[in-house]
């Protein structure tokens, strides 16, 4: 098989599994392509300099599966590389929760002699896209895990008007707002009172960023439906950051929020059930008093 390979470039001891990786690819007659940059980090900070077949210097590449070693925030980075590849990503997590990249590095062998033998499964997780009317946004639209709105101040918090399918819903007034997908139900939408939701069950989660009003709450709509998305600031501007990556908007911008018509594939294990993941992630169970 061929494998892209993309990894953490910048926490030295999330990334010394990569050794046992590349050893683990060459005993099955891989052929291993890298991201320069994970490379240059490799034999400059590593001193570890791996055999491989090339680097990969853009976004024009080709694999059988992509590999990324790291957390869910170098998930992310390799999702956005894939784009509408179509090619299935492997997540390695060295990282902390690990939702997106949950095989651990103890679980490396294992996990490719299943591959090896085709025993493995893909998901298609859904993607979001930000369009805006007035200007150009400058950094990549679209986002596996959630598109936030928030206000770029510590001064006061911004309103946010919002329609679905052209019907209006609500107007937050709040210090932003995080519009998820079911992927990205785990990461910052969680963080501020958000709902679990299932990888496949098709819809988005709309979750306020400190709302003013006590009586707003997160709602759960269908994935095939629009939002559009009407700011206003006393500072005149505001932030969007898509998976992480902010920019600075301009007021009277009208966001509109879609599904995209591309999925991200992402690699799981066969015996890897999302339930035993949240439920140990989320230490549901586990009883504090036990813990010395």
């Amino acid at each position: 098989m061929k494998f892209a390979i993309f990894g953490n470039c910048f926490q030295a001891k999330k990334s010394l599994h990569a050794e046992t990786l590349f050893t683990i690819l060459k005993q099955h007659g891989a052929e291993i392509y890298v991201d320069w940059e994970f490379y240059e980090f490799l034999t400059k900070d590593l001193h570890f300099a791996p055999k491989v077949s090339g680097l990969i210097g853009n976004d024009d590449f080709e694999a059988d599966m992509v590999i990324c070693i790291g957390g869910d925030g170098t998930f992310l980075k390799a999702a956005g590389r894939v784009g509408k590849k179509n090619i299935p990503i492997l997540g390695i997590n060295t990282g902390r929760l690990g939702f997106l990249a949950d095989v651990s590095p103890e679980e490396m062998s294992e996990t490719f002699n299943e591959i090896h033998k085709g025993e493995y499964r893909i998901e298609d997780r859904s993607i979001l896209q930000l369009e805006s009317d007035l200007e150009e946004l400058k950094g990549d639209p679209f986002a596996l895990n959630e598109i936030a709105i928030l206000k770029r101040d510590s001064s006061s918090m911004i309103s946010i008007h919002t329609t679905i399918n052209g019907a209006y819903l609500t107007t937050y007034q709040a210090d932003g707002l995080v519009i998820s997908t079911p992927t990205g139900s785990t990461a910052y939408s969680l963080s501020v009172g958000g709902p679990i939701i299932v990888p496949h069950s098709n819809t988005i989660a709309i979750t306020p960023v400190a709302p003013h009003s006590l009586n707003v709450r997160p709602i759960v709509i269908r994935d095939d439906w629009e939002i559009k998305l009407n700011v206003e600031s006393r500072s005149h501007s505001f932030l969007i950051a898509v998976d992480g990556r902010s920019e600075s908007c301009n007021e009277g911008s009208c966001l509109t929020i879609r599904k995209a018509d591309y999925t991200i594939k992402v690699v799981k294990r066969t015996k890897h059930v999302f339930f035993d993941t949240l439920r140990t992630k989320m230490m549901w169970g586990v009883d504090n008093r036990s813990i010395q």
